[in-house]
């Protein structure tokens, strides 16, 4: 008698190490551990997941990432990227960092706003998230509730850089100084002057919308004709005559030749991973933040105040 076996089922053609997405089971295999030990890292926010009609999703390359972070203690030293608010000061180190370590790290610094910028550092596309969000007499309230609602906060770091001046740029020579000096704030912001606004998620379109309302103007009485999404492309369009005003910091109204009108001060604050805090690079920044090149350096801006640099603000309780 011939016996006839069964022929085994077809293998998936996409085995677990090519798929883009694991379910709980998958990632579970994927790491050796059991099911209910994955669910408790995502409830810890460590591992990263995204929850699609009621099931988690683990994106591998983000779990692989994720994973060496792990494997290597949070000491890597091969990178350090930084999101988040822009800042000239802080655009000037960086970029010297970077020519001192050449091409044995990647250190970069991609401003993209403080909302876009936590966005990156919770999907771990980011090491360093910069934010400004308000006023600095109550920044250690708003800047904490920033980070709050991220899986993750319970191991992010703020850290603070400095403070600085907040306010807006104008175009030369559109007010005296006499007129800066004694300004009827409520005229001033109800003339159709052109403004260069921000993106929403920007720190210095938030500060700016609560100017406006502290004098009870709304965002809609001005005349906005551009929108930038940096700190320096708002400051290029009123320096090129596309805008006779933006909101900004002191320091990009220097950069570009402009008049300033102060609005009030900002701290300036750094969230990143535990882990990162202790990366060799991440220190050296911290390291060039105190340094008599950076006090140099801010003093030709103006507007800055770097006492308390590199103090830990939240998280380490």
């Amino acid at each position: 008698m011939q016996i006839v076996h069964d022929a085994p089922a077809p293998r998936s053609t996409e085995s677990r190490e090519t798929l883009k997405f694991m379910s709980v089971k998958q990632v579970a295999d994927y790491l050796s551990l059991n099911e209910k030990k994955i669910y408790a890292l995502v409830r810890e926010g460590k591992i990263p997941a995204t929850k699609i009609t009621g099931k988690w999703l683990f994106p591998r390359e983000l779990v692989d990432g994720w994973l060496m972070e792990s494997s290597h203690g949070g000491l890597l030293t091969d990178r350090l990227v930084i999101a988040g608010s822009d800042d000239p000061l802080l655009n000037r180190l960086v970029t010297s960092l970077a020519g001192d370590v050449g091409s044995r790290v990647l250190v970069s610094y991609s401003p993209t706003g403080t909302r876009l910028g936590l966005e990156l550092l919770a999907a771990l596309r980011a090491d360093i998230s910069c934010l400004h969000w308000g006023p600095d007499n109550e920044s250690h309230i708003r800047h904490p509730a920033l980070l709050k609602p991220y899986r993750q906060h319970h191991n992010w770091l703020l850290v603070r850089a400095f403070r600085r001046e907040q306010g807006i740029m104008l175009r030369p020579g559109l007010l005296a100084e006499r007129e800066r000096e004694h300004l009827d704030v409520d005229r001033f912001l109800h003339k159709p002057w052109r403004w260069s606004t921000r993106q929403q998620g920007a720190g210095s379109q938030r500060f700016l919308l609560e100017t406006l309302s502290l004098h009870g103007i709304k965002e809609s009485v001005l005349n906005v004709t551009r929108i930038a999404h940096t700190e320096r492309e708002a400051a290029a369009h009123v320096a090129m005559g596309l805008a006779d005003l933006a909101p900004g910091v002191r320091a990009s109204a220097t950069e570009f030749g402009l008049d300033f009108l102060h609005t009030g001060w900002e701290a300036f604050d750094l969230a990143l991973p535990r882990g990162v805090y202790f990366r060799a690079l991440f220190q050296k920044l911290l390291e060039n933040l105190r340094s008599r090149q950076a006090q140099d350096l801010s003093s030709e801006l103006g507007g800055y105040d770097l006492s308390g640099c590199g103090d830990l603000l939240w998280g380490m309780e």
